[in-house]
C-alpha cells in the first residue's frame, strides 16, 4: 500500500481516518467499563504525577525517554506533568521538543501540523489574532438562510438566555422563504416552510440584504433601523436576542498554560 499514491498520508491519515471509520459505525467507546465515564485530564493528571514520584522524576525519565526516540512514551509522561502544572516551564519546553520531533517524522501535513503548532504554542504562547468579519460573497450566496439561523444559534449563551422565550416569523419576499424562529430553554432553533400563528415578531427583509449580514457588513438590528426590512410585533425581542450572543475569541488554548505563559 506504501506504493499507491491513493493511500499516502497527504490528507488525513490512516490512524486518523481509521478511527474515524470505527467512530461513525460503531461509536467512540470502547467497551471498558473504565473508559465509559473517564476522569478529564486536568482531574487526573495530579494523581498521575504524586504517584510517579513528581515532576523531576517525570522530566529525568522524559529526557531518558526523548534520548531514546521513544518520543510517544516521552509525550504521555510530560502531558500529564504539564496538565498537572500549567506553569512548568522546563515541562512544556521538553514537551515542545517531542511534539517537534514526532512532527518531524509525519508524512501527513495534517498531523505535522498538529504537532509543530502545539510545539509553538507551548515555546511562545497563545498568539492572539482577530477572526474574519465575515465571508466573501460567495459563501454568503452558498448559505441558506435557514444555516444563517443555525450559525446565529450557535453564538446563544444558553445561561444568559434561559428566561427568554419567544417565536417569530421570518420571511424572505424574494425568495418566498418563510422561518419559524424560536428562543425556547436557552436554544434558538428555526423551521423553514412554516409560520407561526401568534408570533411574538414577524420579520421580512429580503434574502440579498441578509446576504449582507453574512458578510458581517451589517447586523439584523442595523438592517432594520436602516430601514432595510421591517419588523411588525414585539421589536423589543431582537434586542433580548442580541443581548445573549456571544463573539467567539479564536485565541484559546489548545495546551494548558499557553494563553498566559
Amino acid at each position: 500500500m506504501q506504493k499507491q499514491w491513493s493511500a499516502r498520508q497527504y490528507h488525513g491519515s490512516e490512524f486518523h481516518n481509521s478511527r474515524a471509520v470505527i467512530n461513525r459505525y460503531l461509536g467512540y467507546w470502547d467497551g471498558n467499563p473504565a473508559t465509559l465515564v473517564p476522569l478529564s485530564p486536568a482531574d487526573s493528571a495530579p494523581l498521575y504525577v504524586e504517584m510517579m514520584g513528581g515532576s523531576a522524576k517525570i522530566i529525568a525519565k522524559s529526557n531518558e525517554l526523548f534520548s531514546e526516540g521513544s518520543y510517544r512514551h516521552a509525550m504521555e509522561l510530560l502531558n500529564k506533568l504539564v496538565y498537572a502544572e500549567p506553569t512548568n516551564t522546563e515541562a512544556k519546553d521538553l514537551l515542545a521538543d517531542v511534539f517537534e520531533q514526532l512532527g518531524y517524522q509525519y508524512e501527513s501535513a495534517s498531523v505535522r501540523h498538529v504537532f509543530l503548532s502545539s510545539s509553538e504554542e507551548l515555546r511562545n504562547g497563545v498568539k492572539p489574532f482577530e477572526s474574519p468579519r465575515g465571508g466573501s460573497p460567495t459563501v454568503a450566496r452558498a448559505m441558506t438562510t435557514g444555516q444563517w439561523w443555525d450559525a446565529v444559534a450557535t453564538r446563544v449563551d444558553s445561561q444568559a438566555a434561559d428566561e427568554i422565550n419567544f417565536v417569530l416569523n421570518f420571511i424572505t419576499p424574494d425568495t418566498g422563504q418563510t422561518f419559524v424562529v424560536e428562543m425556547s430553554g436557552g436554544t434558538l432553533s428555526n423551521i423553514e416552510g412554516y409560520s407561526a400563528p401568534n408570533p411574538d415578531a414577524t420579520i421580512t427583509m429580503n434574502r440579498s440584504d441578509v446576504e449582507t449580514i453574512i458578510m458581517g457588513q451589517a447586523t439584523l438590528g442595523s438592517q432594520l433601523q436602516n430601514g432595510v426590512g421591517t419588523v411588525t410585533g414585539n421589536a423589543a425581542l431582537l434586542m433580548q436576542l442580541n443581548s445573549v450572543l456571544v463573539s467567539f475569541d479564536p485565541s484559546f488554548e489548545v495546551i494548558p498554560g499557553t494563553l498566559n505563559p
